[in-house]
């Protein structure tokens, strides 16, 4: 991560971040000025952060965890330059590629979710968006997932047009995912090929057709730290329903191959800001976690209520099973929808 001055190595006094708590809990936003002192603080205070990030959590949510499952149904073929992504047309990555799967491979893929305990089946595709091949691919299957599954349908499907939203609703879809994945100001260095106001546009088809957006982004992609706190207001403003934070996994052959990590630190302090920044959201950790966090994954929890269970688009997760006992293990347990559990 960029940063001007390094982060502090004293406590910060005692009660600030409980204080902040309180403040989100009594109906008052914290101001950028607050949340980049959360990413800024010293990592002697992440203790008092996630535990104050975690009187909000479970405010909220409680202990509950939700799971979702992630299926790449269309793999590589991207005309788009995002330098993080080893879909893209930059990328030297050996990933696999394929077009839209096949109905029998899709209803494959929503079976294990359905085992898994996910509640959310995500369908994405490597495309600008979607052609009209891949629109009547998606508006056919999703109808039959449904019909036979307990499962939401989170589509991700690249930049929308109005009438697109308009169809996926019709066709069942629950939720877009078109994640921002920088700030505006670091938007351009990471893709050229369409801009942040495309996304933000795609975002708001969305909303006017009637779903719920899903929308997040990557930390560690040489970003500040403002950045990041931008990027969380951002979303915060747009009153996105579901937040998924990636970790970058810098993978060899794409433009951003050798970028710095984050140390595990610094992303639980990123992650519990987008808490304190958007209170009753879903919060979802999500890609990179397990090659940052490591073993702090669960830390992670006390702030963040959502998971991808299984592999991610082109990297592979930890084991569903060392997902279940971490989330036992914390005494939280996995439940339905955010709306079950909130409302």
């Amino acid at each position: 991560m960029s940063v001007a001055t390094a982060a502090p190595t004293s406590f910060s006094p005692a009660g600030t971040f409980d204080a902040m708590a309180s403040q989100v809990l009594e109906g008052r936003p914290i101001s950028r000025e607050q949340a980049l002192s959360i990413v800024e603080a010293s990592d002697l205070d992440l203790p008092a952060i996630l535990a104050a990030g975690y009187r909000i959590r479970h405010h909220y949510f409680a202990n509950s965890v939700q799971l979702y499952f992630l299926m790449n149904a269309k793999s590589g073929l991207c005309p788009e330059d995002c330098h993080y992504c080893s879909q893209s047309k930059v990328s030297e990555a050996p990933v696999p590629k394929y077009n839209i799967l096949k109905r029998d491979d899709l209803m494959a893929a929503a079976g294990v979710a359905a085992e898994r305990g996910a509640k959310t089946y995500c369908l994405v595709i490597s495309a600008r968006g979607p052609n009209e091949r891949e629109m009547v691919a998606v508006e056919t299957i999703v109808p039959e997932i449904k019909q036979k599954y307990d499962l939401d349908i989170c589509a991700c499907l690249g930049l929308l047009t109005a009438d697109q939203a308009q169809r996926l609703k019709a066709c069942g879809v629950d939720r877009v995912n078109h994640n921002l994945n920088s700030s505006e100001m670091h938007y351009a260095k990471i893709c050229t090929t369409h801009t942040y106001a495309d996304r933000v546009q795609t975002l708001r088809n969305v909303r006017d057709a009637g779903m719920e957006m899903c929308s997040g982004g990557i930390i560690g992609m040489g970003e500040s730290r403002a950045d990041i706190v931008s990027m969380a207001f951002d979303l915060a403003e747009l009153e996105v329903e579901s937040i998924p934070v990636n970790i970058l996994n810098a993978i060899d052959g794409t433009p951003l191959e050798g970028t710095d990590s984050l140390s595990p630190q610094d992303a639980l302090k990123a992650l519990a800001m987008f808490r304190f920044v958007a209170p009753d959201k879903e919060l979802r950790i999500a890609g990179g976690r397990e090659l940052h966090l490591r073993s702090l994954q669960p830390m992670g929890l006390y702030v963040a209520n959502s998971l991808f269970v299984g592999d991610y688009l082109t990297t592979q997760g930890q084991a569903p099973q060392a997902d279940y006992d971490m989330i036992t293990d914390l005494g939280f347990e996995i439940t339905g929808s955010c709306e079950e559990v909130s409302g």
